[in-house]
């Protein structure tokens, strides 16, 4: 389909007078009778009627007219649309994230990409860690915000660490208004809170963060009393509340206000996780680049708030990580 004839078409039809379309053209009249009687050739139809008085559309011209203005106007904003895509200011973005991204880094994230880039489509999954990895490497998603389950991720992988926050004890009320727990200098020790149910991952579901929880306290000397298990964090908090246990968690689920429960900081050095950005070394989407780029800065003012320090490293050097079914984050419930 020759464009130029579609432009002498629309003239023409805007005009309804071939000298006045060659005109405004800047042409004779005599080729642009020939480009449009070439068109209708090859469209087999009849687009003007012509008489020597008056030159008017025919039906099918009349309604083909809006299509071809609408083609044509798409075709004059391809080299601006092309050159917003290339800097990833449309398109679209899949991103995974981890249950406890929710309560830290997801919010500010998101605000911020989405603020630089509003026309951009960003679809959100919560999955857990490992599912992310499998979801990159298969293509499925441009990003995940995941807490690392090994000293390195794969080859195909680029990581960003983004910030790293202490574990703290998550108390039912009731047992520190009864004095069954008590508080030092605001903080709870290991040990007042060792012969206490334990609410925390299944191991199946989430091996590395339930194994930094057991370690922590088997290098303390204890043996961990297992009260309830759970694969979401909303959930173990509930079971807290409801006096089932306590549970260490993640600082950002301060965040997450629930009656009955009291986050209070651990004695001496709490154990820590890392959370930051994974993505595939040959996505060389404009979206995903541009997404790194907030990163960095959303990182960097998780330093400057004291956000960063160690991480806890698990039985192999796996650093800690929170795991749970996946669920898609499009107003659908997830899964208890």
């Amino acid at each position: 389909m020759n464009l130029r004839r579609l432009k002498f078409f629309v003239t023409v039809a805007e005009e309804l007078h071939f000298g006045r379309a060659a005109e405004r053209l800047c042409m004779t009249q005599p080729p642009l009778s020939q480009a449009i009687l070439a068109l209708e050739e090859e469209l087999s139809v009849t687009l003007f009627k012509r008489t020597k008085r008056n030159v008017a559309l025919t039906p099918v011209g009349e309604h083909l007219l809006s299509h071809v203005t609408k083609l044509l106007e798409e075709v004059e904003a391809l080299p601006g649309l092309a050159r917003q895509l290339s800097r990833g200011e449309i398109g679209s973005l899949k991103l995974g994230f981890v249950t406890t991204a929710d309560y830290n880094l997801l919010p500010d994230l998101i605000s911020r990409y989405s603020g630089a880039y509003p026309d951009v489509r960003v679809s959100l999954k919560e999955m857990t860690s490992d599912l992310q990895v499998e979801a990159l490497m298969q293509g499925n998603l441009n990003a995940g915000l995941i807490i690392p389950l090994h000293q390195t991720l794969h080859t195909s992988l680029s990581y960003l660490p983004l910030m790293r926050e202490p574990l703290l004890a998550a108390v039912p009320e009731e047992w520190l208004r009864s004095g069954r727990v008590e508080l030092t200098d605001g903080a709870i020790g290991l040990r007042d809170i060792a012969d206490e149910p334990l609410v925390l991952f299944p191991r199946r579901s989430a091996p590395a963060f339930h194994d930094i929880i057991t370690t922590f306290f088997v290098s303390n000397g204890i043996q961990p009393t297992i009260g309830q298990e759970a694969i979401q964090m909303q959930t173990i908090i509930s079971l807290v509340s409801a006096g089932m246990g306590v549970a260490l968690v993640p600082g950002s689920l301060r965040k997450l206000g629930r009656s009955g429960v009291r986050y209070v900081p651990l004695q001496g050095r709490a154990p820590t996780i890392e959370t930051g950005l994974v993505w595939r070394k040959d996505d060389a989407t404009p979206t995903v680049s541009r997404l790194v780029e907030i990163a960095r800065l959303v990182s960097s003012k998780a330093d400057r708030s004291g956000g960063a320090g160690t991480s806890a490293s698990l039985p192999g050097g796996a650093p800690a990580a929170i795991l749970r079914n996946n669920a898609v984050v499009n107003g659908a419930a997830r899964p208890e």
